[in-house]
């Protein structure tokens, strides 16, 4: 019993100095407390393109686009063409309801692609008079011209030229032949920049 109450003693006496050993004031080195992140504000991406607002020179590029290393992106030429062709009775100027739908599409092309301009052709079949056919061709691409200006396009973006009966498409004095000559043709290619799409797994290439 005696020899048990001793050793209590002893363990009561000795905590104090473990105690003291082992606080942060006797460590060998001091505590170090983990720094806070400090997030800058010019590290953000508002319009989450993956360029940073402090360097991104466009803040609203579109979703999916590819960019270059100014953030902004990055266009494609594309070119569309439209033409159109229209026939005539002979010695007629008369444009048929038929070939109504290809000048109101002219129209829409041109207003797509409001840089463009076109040359309207006349032409005649080799019936006739070469001189009065070369008048008649001219007066074929002029009306399709006004249709044109009517349908809401301005005047300088339509120049005319006839060829009267000297540049035939269908050779020999036939009925047919004369019918594919008696006509106006034009065309038109537009070029508009579009969107160069970044490629993901679903990007299909073209053959």
């Amino acid at each position: 019993m005696k020899l048990q109450t001793k050793l209590l003693l002893c363990s009561l006496v000795s905590l104090p100095f473990f105690a003291s050993a082992t606080t942060p004031e006797n460590d060998k080195y001091d505590y170090i407390a983990t720094p806070l992140a400090d997030q800058k504000a010019d590290l953000i991406d508002d319009d989450g393109d993956g360029v940073i607002n402090a360097r991104d020179l466009c803040i609203a590029t579109p979703e999916g686009a590819a960019l270059d290393n100014d953030g902004c992106e990055q266009y494609v030429d594309v070119s569309n063409t439209m033409a159109l062709r229209i026939l005539f009775d002979n010695a007629s100027t008369y444009i048929k309801p038929v070939f109504q739908t290809q000048i109101s599409q002219m129209a829409d092309f041109l207003k797509e692609y409001p840089d463009t301009t076109i040359e309207i052709q006349g032409y005649a079949s080799v019936v006739g008079n070469p001189e009065k056919n070369l008048v008649l061709s001219k007066n074929r691409a002029e009306v399709v011209r006004e249709a044109i200006i009517n349908n809401g396009i301005a005047p300088e973006r339509l120049t005319i030229v006839g060829y009267g009966d000297t540049q035939p498409e269908e050779l020999g004095d036939t009925e047919f032949a004369h019918a594919m000559n008696r006509k106006v043709v034009a065309s038109v290619v537009g070029y508009k920049g579009e969107v160069e799409k970044e490629w993901t797994i679903f990007t299909t290439i073209g053959k």
